[in-house]
């Protein structure tokens, strides 16, 4: 299973020679910037379980099951960002975005019911920790999906970064050229679409004061991305992240807004 593994908060960070990056997990809980420093760690494996034909539109349940390089299971993880495992779906024309949390049972399965809008493929992306390793692990898998098709056109870079969604007016913007394989700071500034007042009140999303991802055009590279200052409550949250390679990326910002978690689209090109 090919591992999608690039994951971007610091500035120190360098690729290692087969281009994965890795966090320890002591620097991750304690958001100490200065000591991240990416390492290279054991793989895990896993085991997915779906419905042989999921309809689009239905409740589909989804089982997941981490195991050891040896193929043992692992019944226990830790706790990153609230959760035991961040679940991220994507469509394959990045249409579709979705940042769920399944729920670990006693038997060390991972289980949780979704649905998926139109017909398609997806790519499930499972991120945990396992029991008292030093680092995160990612996991993939695709699953086919029956049911009417998507008809969304090829994503293409954006040339205005500015949308209103949900009555708040977001602004992507960037302290840098960008270009791959170097270390690049990326805010996204909150306003009130009708007042133009600055957002001011987000409020912590998974233990922080937002989350973002970025996904490269085929659907290769991943980037879960945490913000520099995790109590920011806006109006400008910032993350420093570091695109892998050259090409045309989606990424989504995810802010927490009286309850609401606003989660905002934007396409750019990595040159």
């Amino acid at each position: 299973m090919k591992r999608l593994i690039i994951f971007c908060i610091f500035c120190s960070m360098f690729m290692t020679a087969c281009g994965a990056a890795r966090v320890p997990m002591s620097a991750m809980k304690q958001h100490d910037m200065g000591s991240m420093k990416p390492v290279t760690g054991e793989a895990t494996l896993s085991d997915w379980k779906a419905p042989k034909t999921p309809q689009a539109n239905e409740d589909i349940p989804i089982s997941i099951i981490i195991k050891d390089k040896n193929n043992k299971l692992i019944k226990e993880f830790e706790t990153v960002n609230e959760k035991k495992l961040h679940l991220v779906i994507v469509s394959k024309d990045l249409s579709y975005f979705s940042h769920i949390h399944p729920i670990l049972k006693d038997n060390g399965e991972f289980e949780i019911m979704t649905k998926f809008p139109k017909g398609g493929d997806y790519k499930m992306i499972a991120e945990m920790t396992p029991k008292g390793a030093s680092e995160y692990s990612i996991e993939d898998h695709w699953i086919h999906v029956d049911g009417e098709q998507s008809n969304e056109p090829a994503i293409a870079p954006e040339t205005e970064l500015t949308k209103v969604i949900d009555g708040k007016k977001i602004k992507l913007s960037f302290d840098n050229k960008l270009k791959a394989k170097k270390n690049i700071n990326m805010t996204f500034s909150l306003s009130d679409a009708n007042t133009n007042k600055p957002v001011t009140n987000i409020e912590p999303y998974l233990g922080s004061s937002g989350h973002a991802v970025a996904i490269d055009k085929d659907v290769d590279q991943f980037l879960h991305i945490h913000p520099l200052y995790s109590k920011g409550k806006g109006p400008d949250i910032t993350f420093m992240t570091y695109f892998p390679k050259e090409g045309i990326y989606r990424v989504w910002g995810q802010f927490n807004i009286d309850g609401h978690i606003l989660t905002v689209p934007f396409t750019i090109k990595v040159s």
